[in-house]
């Protein structure tokens, strides 16, 4: 039976295969100081950089996961809580 609700791991895989493949770098992201930051950060080839924290479907940002991604935003980053692969996608495509 063909898994429906993929793991985190293989969405956050999957996008950044996706990225890398239109040279979008792709950084796996952890804060010695800073708990609970988005999972990745991206960098286009135009330099527009933004993050994405992945969750599986019907998953939220734990709430320490919120509290940062909402301090980035007040900050104009742009962050994105992805949950499904071509969302994923569609978000790389719009800063590629």
């Amino acid at each position: 039976m063909k898994n429906t609700n993929p793991l985190e791991k293989e969405i956050e895989s999957k996008v950044c295969a996706y990225a890398k493949s239109l040279g979008v770098l792709t950084y796996k992201f952890t804060s010695p100081a800073r708990r609970s930051v988005p999972d990745r950060l991206f960098i286009s080839k135009t330099g527009k950089v933004f993050w994405i924290e992945f969750k599986r479907l019907g998953c939220v940002p734990t709430p320490a996961q919120q509290v940062e991604i909402d301090k980035l935003k007040a900050q104009q980053a742009e962050v994105y809580v992805v949950n499904q692969v071509e969302h994923g996608k569609n978000v790389v495509d719009c800063w590629a």
